[in-house]
C-alpha cells in the first residue's frame, strides 16, 4: 500500500511542473485582425478581412514548442468593403457560408524558427476541406498590463494557401488572357491575447 501511495505521489509531483508553466490566453477580437489578399484581374491585389473570430492559445512558458492554438473564424463576417462583392463571396460560388459557417485552425506542432519566431503547423478546415498549413509567426511578445489590469501578449502570423485546394474554384476568364481571381491567398493574422 505504501508503494502505491508513493507511486501516486511521484506521478502527481512530476505532473505539477507541466501545469505550473502553462497559461491560457484568449484572442481579443477587438484588437486582432484576420486579413487576406488575393490577385484581382491579374493587375492588383484586393484585401479583405473576417471581422468575427475567436480562439485560445495554451502557452507553455517553459517550453514554447508544447504550446497549442485553436481558432474559429465566422466566414459570413468576410469584409472587403464592397457589399456586392462580399455577398458574392458568401455565396455558393465561394465560401458558401450557409453550408460552411466557420473555418477553423487547430495546431499540431510548434517549432522555433529563430529569435522570437515560430513555425506553427496545423489543420485548416475551410469549405468542408481540411489541409495542413504552416504559419510563420513573429512573437509572442513580452507580457504587458493594460490600464484595467489585464495581461496581454501579441503575435503576427502569415501563410499562403491555394484556394483551389479547399474547393474554392470559381473564376472567370478575361478577354486579355488570365482570370479574374488569383488562386494564391496570402493570410495575415494580427493577434492580441488576454491571459485568463
Amino acid at each position: 500500500m505504501k508503494r502505491i501511495i508513493a507511486s501516486i505521489s511521484t506521478i502527481v509531483a512530476l505532473s505539477l511542473p507541466a501545469f505550473a508553466f502553462a497559461s491560457t490566453w484568449t484572442i481579443d477580437p477587438d484588437h486582432s485582425n484576420v486579413g487576406f489578399k488575393v490577385r484581382h484581374l491579374m493587375v492588383s491585389n484586393v484585401k479583405g478581412s473576417f471581422d468575427k473570430h475567436s480562439g485560445t492559445v495554451e502557452l507553455d512558458d517553459k517550453d514554447i514548442t508544447k504550446s497549442k492554438v485553436n481558432v474559429t473564424i465566422d466566414t459570413s463576417s468576410i469584409n472587403t468593403n464592397v457589399q456586392k462583392r462580399d455577398e458574392h463571396l458568401r455565396s455558393a460560388d465561394f465560401f458558401d457560408v450557409a453550408k460552411y459557417p466557420t473555418m477553423t485552425f487547430v495546431s499540431k506542432k510548434v517549432a522555433k524558427a529563430g529569435k522570437d519566431k515560430l513555425k506553427i503547423t496545423g489543420d485548416l478546415t475551410l469549405h468542408g476541406v481540411t489541409k495542413q498549413i504552416v504559419l510563420d509567426v513573429e512573437g509572442p511578445t513580452k507580457e504587458s498590463k493594460d490600464p484595467w489590469g489585464n495581461i496581454r501578449k501579441g503575435a503576427t502570423a502569415t501563410t499562403k494557401i491555394n484556394r483551389k485546394d479547399f474547393g474554392l474554384v470559381w473564376n472567370a476568364a478575361l478577354e486579355t488572357g488570365g482570370v479574374a481571381v488569383g488562386d494564391e491567398i496570402t493570410i495575415t493574422l494580427e493577434i492580441e491575447m488576454i491571459r485568463k
